[in-house]
């Protein structure tokens, strides 16, 4: 989220707000807020210069121009006759629901290049803009043997220019004619200003036949008839294409013409009797011709200002100078709206029953939260130069590191910045030291500060001063923005890989019972697989005697009780029982597509989970380590209860703490050092073990120095998805860990034993007794 500040100096007479900004982030808004008396009127100065002239954007239009256009939004009756001598067939749904109810994507761009431009005006186009459009293509008739990365290149074989145009509009059709409303063609020495030629899409209906741009003369041709220059660009409507398409071949054989954009307006215009236009319907296309030698950063003319397109650009630095000089001409204008919808609100304010009072500050931003009850209220953390005093593990006093710091070293600069900025030339300030610090997390609104600040203000005769101030400050949430993601859904078949040590088998039964009751009654689609560890002693006496003999007598009879469920077990000797190890073993023996659960024994699976490991691992794009919940010790918890506790044993009260319902996970924490359970696709595993093969020759100690985790950071370059579980709960067990493994995972064993003894309040308490106990 990108995230903009605000200053309120505050006295005790009269309040005082000043607007300031946090960080170098473009955030639209990074302006002045004022409250308070205003003249202003509610004038809309910024419509009537603004991008498409003739009326505002949300005018309606006459609604007697362009009366078949209308036909688009007619409702129509598609009548359903069963055929009784036909077999019925099942319907299929498609998969998603703008495919069913034929909703298209707005606008297609495509680029026409060449093999000596494509690395060079072609990249700067890709960089510059092209990653405001939906989807963007780079159309040329040959290319070199390395095409630049990240770029869809589509090459039709022949750099002759009225083939190259030819083809692709022929592409366009085939391909995306179905996918797509509009279509936008533009030369690779063509700035394209991309929100606006969005914005001019989306005011215009799909429905009609149109073919938008700058329009030209033909060189000795009908003075009436007009062609759209391809420098400039143009809009192609979907309406257009398919019905240009069949005269295709026939306008390649039949027009002669050098340029490219010349042949496509002759083709519409002999065969569709469509010209260019340059207006229609009160929407005008803008467009402007640069000079040669021009200086961007000096253009200021309406007619540059408000532009789509720019043409010619002769090199890629003058593309990037030309993004460069839009993008500011767009934040200006986003602030100077911002300016005036505060104004309006403020004028607003006045009519409604509160009045002025019930103005929110900033103008525009959500009010603060007001709790209901005491259990609502938001804390407020405590904070110094050095030091912050609410800490992620309870500690009462940390240090500030990292975010933080950076944090609050940005809300004191800027707050000193704006002070001088309101305040000079009658004072300046200079920041001695911060008195006090407080900063809450209000998720209605942002990250609201208060300074408590020793200045040291002077005069313009050059008298000083050492004052206090308190200042408020808040980093609003700006808009939310969805990422998207692949397509998955929750009937993928789960395959649960469950490794274990003799060290672990006294818990496979209670594992088992879970695994009966939340997968194989309730008839969810999961596998489950026993990886059973052998250690190099107990596998030579296997044949006398089996330390797993219990645990494959328990899957034994779940298999009895439930005819149709195989559970197989595979038996791996090692004596050090690695992650990737085990993966390697039991990757080969799956399909590339399954989706693994690598689970513990202590893990209770349910269809919560479940569900959630289908939807958070996604094959080629995310893996997934869920944090799983970590009851505490009931030893200590329920000390009342007479609990025992070391060593994965429970006492009496430990059923308690599953007996909670939605309190279970009131005692307990989430465990942040293990790593054990994981959710990923066989092959997102085998491409990162592929990777991590060269790694090996130098080092064969890699395998049993990492985990899963750690392979897919470093070898995958796929998302790793790191998050608390709640529906993943494990009761309290003291883990062994092993020697043998790498420093970090044994590290994190043992952090994971220490701290999931109980909380530090239950650990004070427990000493607090036992030092009772003693002086008794």
């Amino acid at each position: 989220m990108r995230l903009s500040s605000f200053l309120a100096v505050f006295r005790p007479a009269l309040p005082l707000i000043l607007g300031l900004s946090l960080g170098c982030s473009l955030s639209l808004l990074m302006v002045s807020w004022t409250q308070g008396d205003t003249e202003e009127t509610c004038s809309d100065e910024l419509g009537n210069g603004g991008l498409f002239a003739g009326g505002h954007m949300g005018e309606p239009l006459d609604s007697q121009a362009g009366g078949d256009g209308n036909e688009d939004f007619q409702p129509r009756i598609v009548p359903y006759h069963k055929d009784p001598n036909k077999p019925h067939k099942k319907v299929l749904r498609t998969r998603y629901i703008h495919t069913e109810l034929g909703i298209r994507e707005r606008l297609l761009v495509g680029i026409l290049t060449s093999r000596a431009t494509l690395n060079t005006m072609g990249v700067a186009v890709n960089r510059t803009v092209a990653h405001h459009f939906h989807r963007t293509f780079f159309f040329t008739g040959l290319r070199s043997a390395k095409a630049p990365h990240g770029m869809a290149v589509v090459t039709h074989g022949d750099d002759r220019p009225v083939w190259l145009m030819y083809e692709t509009v022929r592409h366009l059709h085939q391909h995306h004619g179905n996918d797509y409303d509009w279509f936008y063609l533009a030369q690779d020495d063509t700035y394209t200003q991309a929100e606006r030629v969005m914005e001019l899409v989306g005011h215009l209906s799909a429905g009609q036949d149109l073919y938008m741009g700058r329009a030209e003369e033909f060189i000795g041709g009908d003075e009436r008839a007009r062609y759209c220059h391809g420098g400039y660009g143009y809009l192609l409507s979907r309406s257009l294409l398919a019905r240009l398409q069949p005269h295709l071949d026939s306008c390649r054989n039949d027009i002669l013409s050098v340029r490219p954009d010349e042949w496509l307006g002759r083709c519409i215009i002999d065969y569709l009797g469509l010209s260019c236009v340059e207006v229609h319907r009160e929407m005008t296309y803008r467009y402007f011709e640069l000079r040669k030698n021009a200086d961007p950063e000096r253009e200021d003319s309406p007619q540059f200002k408000n532009a789509f397109t720019v043409h010619p650009v002769a090199e890629p630095a003058l593309m990037y100078r030309l993004h460069k000089r839009f993008s500011q001409i767009e934040l200006d204008w986003t602030y100077a709206q911002i300016q005036q919808l505060q104004a309006q609100i403020s004028n607003l304010t006045e009519l409604t029953p509160e009045g002025k009072a019930g103005a929110s500050w900033p103008v525009g931003i959500n009010p603060p939260f007001r709790p209901k009850t005491r259990f609502e209220v938001i804390n407020w953390d405590y904070f110094t130069e050095e030091h912050v005093y609410s800490c992620a593990d309870s500690a009462p006093k940390c240090e500030l590191r990292g975010a933080d710091r950076a944090d609050v070293s940005a809300v004191l600069e800027t707050a000193v910045e704006r002070l001088n900025e309101r305040y000079q030339p009658q004072l300046r300030f200079r920041k001695r030291r911060l008195l006090n610090g407080y900063r809450r997390f209000d998720p209605t609104r942002g990250m609201e500060y208060q300074l408590d600040l020793a200045l040291e203000a002077y005069t313009q005769k050059g008298h000083s001063q050492v004052i206090a101030k308190r200042v408020g400050l808040l980093r609003p949430l700006s808009s939310v923005e969805i990422i998207p993601m692949p397509y998955v859904t929750e009937a993928t078949r789960v395959q649960v890989i469950l490794p274990i040590t003799a060290r672990e088998q006294d818990f496979v039964g209670n594992f088992l019972d879970m695994y009966v009751m939340n997968a194989l009654d309730t008839h969810d689609n999961v596998l489950l697989t026993f990886l059973f560890v052998y250690d190099p002693f107990d596998a030579q006496r296997v044949s006398q005697t089996d330390v797993f003999a219990g645990a494959k007598a328990m899957i034994g009879e779940v298999e009895k009780r439930y005819a149709d469920v195989k559970i197989p077990w595979i038996s791996v000797k090692t004596e050090v029982p690695s992650q990737v190890k085990l993966m390697d073993i039991i990757s080969k023996k799956h399909p590339v597509d399954t989706l693994f659960f690598l689970a513990d024994v202590w893990t209770e699976v349910n269809a919560d989970f479940l569900n959630r490991c289908r939807m958070n691992a996604i094959s080629n794009w995310q893996v997934f380590f869920p944090i799983h919940f970590q009851e505490y010790s009931p030893a200590l918890v329920y000390r009342g209860g007479g609990g025992g506790g070391g060593d994965g044993q429970q006492g009496p009260s430990a059923s308690s703490a599953s007996s909670l319902g939605s309190d279970t996970l009131r005692d307990g924490h989430f465990d942040r050092h293990v790593f054990q359970e994981a959710c990923f696709y066989n092959a997102d595993y085998m491409a990162a073990r592929s990777k991590m093969a060269a790694d090996l020759l130098d080092n064969e100690e890699l395998l049993e120095s990492m985990d899963a985790y750690e392979v897919f950071v470093r070898y995958s370059g796929l998302h790793v998805f790191r998050a608390v579980e709640p529906a993943l709960v494990q009761k309290y067990v003291r883990r062994g860990c092993n020697p043998r493994f790498s420093e970090d995972i044994y590290h994190r064993c043992v952090l994971s034993n220490l701290e999931g003894l109980a909380s530090r309040s239950h650990l004070a308490m427990a000493l607090f007794e036992q030092e009772q106990a003693n002086s008794t």
